[in-house]
């Protein structure tokens, strides 16, 4: 038999924020490569429109109405994810939202918790679930978060959403460590400057396309599909014996 290691035929991927950018290219990957996939997002109609195309690649799919940001609504929707597919074998914690301000002086604390509701406890409330499921069924699995180059670089004007993105990755790291001996492994993915509903607005000055596009080194931004592969990776046998690792897909930003 040939040796496939990326065949997810079998698995269940849990992908939040799936109905749209990075999340829907990570799910679509996932669906390519054979997988199940549960989506979690909080715009009925997109969510609707990500199973749709989703669901043209012969898997099962199914679309939860979750926020991230709520501990009751977490814990409900794994519940119902698991209760649909009868498992989760890999969760990529993806739900996101960005955040500018004038000036670091300027932030409010609540401007700084709506980030953080998100970002940070979202992303803790769904891998802290997840990894319950995985440890009381055995076997192991896969969690995944999505950071930021953000989270290791100065983010000017933009320090609650680096703060977020830099705290993800330390729980990453914490989580492996920790979760190694159940057989359960944890990444972060750092994407760079990528097109998407949050990125159009700042894509859209041209001073920013100006000077930032010079400095990727592949002289293009970053598409949603650009995910597929490396969602693929992650939640395959692949990866199997890698753990506490951030992978940057940036184009080469961050090295030039």
């Amino acid at each position: 038999m040939t040796f496939q290691p990326f065949d997810l035929t079998g698995k269940v991927v849990l992908v939040t924020g799936g109905n749209g950018g990075i999340g829907l290219g990570l799910a679509e990957g996932c669906a390519k490569a054979g997988a199940d996939i549960a989506v979690w997002g909080t715009s009925e109609a997109k969510t609707a429109a990500a199973v749709e195309r989703l669901s043209a690649h012969g898997t099962r799919v199914a679309g939860f109405a979750v926020s991230v940001a709520d501990e009751a609504a977490v814990a409900d929707g794994f519940a119902r994810t698991v209760e649909t597919f009868g498992r989760v074998d890999c969760c990529f914690a993806n739900a996101g939202v960005g955040g500018m301000t004038p000036s670091f002086m300027e932030l409010g604390l609540d401007e700084w918790r709506r980030v953080m509701a998100v970002n940070l406890d979202g992303a803790f409330l769904t891998l802290r679930e997840a990894a319950r499921h995985m440890t009381l069924r055995g076997g192991g699995g896969s969690l995944v978060v999505t950071a930021s180059l953000a989270g290791i670089e100065g983010a000017a004007r933009n320090e609650h959403y680096g703060a977020t993105k830099g705290g993800v990755i330390a729980l990453m790291r914490a989580i492996a460590s920790e979760l190694g001996r159940d057989g359960i492994r944890c990444n972060a993915i750092l994407p760079g400057w990528i097109e998407t509903d949050m990125t159009e607005a700042l894509f859209a000055m041209p001073r920013f396309r100006e000077k930032v596009l010079p400095r990727v080194p592949l002289r293009r931004w970053g598409r949603p599909e650009d995910f597929a592969g490396i969602g693929v990776y992650l939640a395959s046998d692949a990866s199997a014996f890698h753990t506490g690792d951030c992978l940057v897909l940036d184009g080469g930003y961050a090295i030039f």
